[in-house]
């Protein structure tokens, strides 16, 4: 196990807000008394097992707030279908879904983050609304904020919901806002909390005349569209036709081989490229695109108000939204959308059908950060074990519905099968290897985005059909 790369790197902290650099800066203090030496700059290979000890026992440990958001998301599950054993129970199903998730796993304990007490945050402040404590949902959110800046993505979903619902204290009969309700005491509270959070997150820095250089460091936009391993994103399946594209034009003679490009985006390296056929990708174009993607999800939570449920979809589709159409999106940013959905998936069967899609598809193409022999059968169980059980719960919990899955759903998710076998077992010893080598990667990412856009695509129609929850009563 080599050293921590982010306790050993004191520059790779400002590739994250300043309260993820001082989480990391106390972690620090800490480690030294497990081993001194994984805090040396220059071991970056190096491996111990007392290094190996902190780093388990500090994912651990930090995760109790996880296991805590977990328990406080199950209070807001309605338990109307719950069954005669326990293990039928939605509030059960949803602790396994969450507790057990297998990118989390992954992620954090075998790839090795501090996602865990991230998401623990998001989730509990999402319950926080669920339970009408507006002002504690916003303050944990802003926290969050600046402990990692990708939840930006979601940002709309919680800004919107609280004008809403809580700046707006009452709606007309037919579910719209009453304007004359508008409390400006509330908006200045939650104007308050944001500014608190905020001046102490990037006060030093102000002083220090240091902000510049932690803006530029957090949005690194020239790392390129997207990363090296590519995100099962739309982008992913844009990079995928401007090579077919490009292979056929060469084919063909229809274009110049010395005017091609030389930075190949199947390089499986970060860096800025130009795609060969179809127009290149600027961050502006990425923007737009997403800019786009959201704001239908963001006026129906404003126009066609679904309460909590509705907040809670609409935050799932702008973290999808960003996910798809972003800018040098990372592959793990999946779990954004992932694990917020396991709580609408107990709740409906059509959401449990876009979660076991969504799910299963965003957690196999999480494969390719575990790339060594050794960890190839741990994967693959950890994720069958994880994927079975989904199903085969969601599936006893409405049983008395329609099926989850129509045919064209099911011939999809059992294709992860075959493409398993091809990029793990058949590909390595074929000739294809030498010279494309960047195939497996290119066809999981190209694959896997066609079932989360689907799951996307899905659940925006579902969003959009629904009618809004009427309320005539003050809030």
């Amino acid at each position: 196990m080599p050293s921590h790369p982010h306790l050993a790197t004191s520059e790779w902290t400002l590739d994250y807000p300043p309260f993820f650099a001082w989480f990391e800066y106390a972690l620090s203090h800490i480690a030294k008394y497990f081993d001194q030496e994984m805090l040396n700059v220059h071991n970056l290979n190096y491996s111990s097992s007392r290094t190996l000890l902190f780093q388990r026992f500090s994912v651990i440990l930090t995760d109790e707030l996880f296991v805590y958001a977990v328990h406080e998301c199950c209070k807001c599950i309605d338990g109307k279908k719950a069954g005669k054993e326990l293990t039928e129970k939605p509030k059960f199903i949803l602790s396994v879904l969450l507790l057990w998730n297998f990118g989390l796993l992954i992620v954090d304990h075998i790839h090795f983050q501090y996602n865990g007490f991230l998401f623990g945050l998001m989730l509990l402040s999402i319950a926080r609304l669920f339970q009408k404590r507006y002002t504690e949902g916003a303050f944990l959110f802003a926290v969050l904020l600046h402990f990692k800046h990708i939840y930006l993505y979601v940002a709309p979903a919680y800004g919107i919901y609280l004008l809403r619902s809580y700046c707006f204290t009452a709606n007309k009969p037919d579910g719209s806002v009453r304007w004359n309700s508008f409390s400006f005491v509330r908006l200045i509270s939650l104007g308050l909390i944001v500014f608190l959070v905020s001046a102490l997150s990037l006060g030093p820095f102000l002083a220090l005349n240091q902000l510049p250089q932690v803006l530029s460091r957090l949005f690194p936009f020239k790392r390129g569209l997207c990363h090296a391993y590519w995100a099962p994103n739309f982008w992913a399946l844009y990079n995928a036709l401007d090579k077919v594209l490009s292979v056929i034009g060469l084919e063909l003679k229809l274009l110049d081989p010395n005017k091609i490009p030389k930075a190949s985006m199947t390089s499986g390296l970060v860096q800025q490229f130009q795609h060969t056929v179809l127009p290149s990708v600027t961050p502006m174009a990425t923007l737009i695109c997403t800019l786009m993607a959201i704001l239908p999800s963001v006026f129906c939570l404003w126009f066609k108000p679904q309460g909590p449920r509705g907040f809670l979809r609409c935050l799932i589709l702008c973290a999808l939204s960003s996910f798809l159409f972003g800018w040098h999106v990372h592959e793990k940013a999946i779990l954004l959308a992932v694990l917020p959905m396991s709580l609408l998936s107990v709740g409906k069967a059509g959401d449990a059908s876009i979660f076991l899609i969504l799910t299963t598809t965003g957690h196999y193409s999480l494969f390719p950060l575990l790339f060594t022999a050794p960890e190839l059968p741990i994967k693959i169980l950890l994720m069958l074990l994880f994927t079975i059980y989904s199903i085969s719960s969601l599936k006893t919990l409405f049983r008395k519905e329609k099926p989850l899955f129509n045919w064209m759903e099911t011939f999809y998710l059992l294709g992860l099968g075959p493409l398993e076998v091809f990029c793990e077992f058949v590909f390595p010893f074929t000739s294809w290897k030498l010279k494309y080598p960047f195939s497996p990667l290119l066809l999981t990412s190209v694959y896997c985005a066609v079932g989360i856009t689907y799951a996307w695509f899905k659940l925006y129609v579902s969003v959009l059909t629904d009618p809004p929850v009427r309320k005539t009563k003050k809030q």
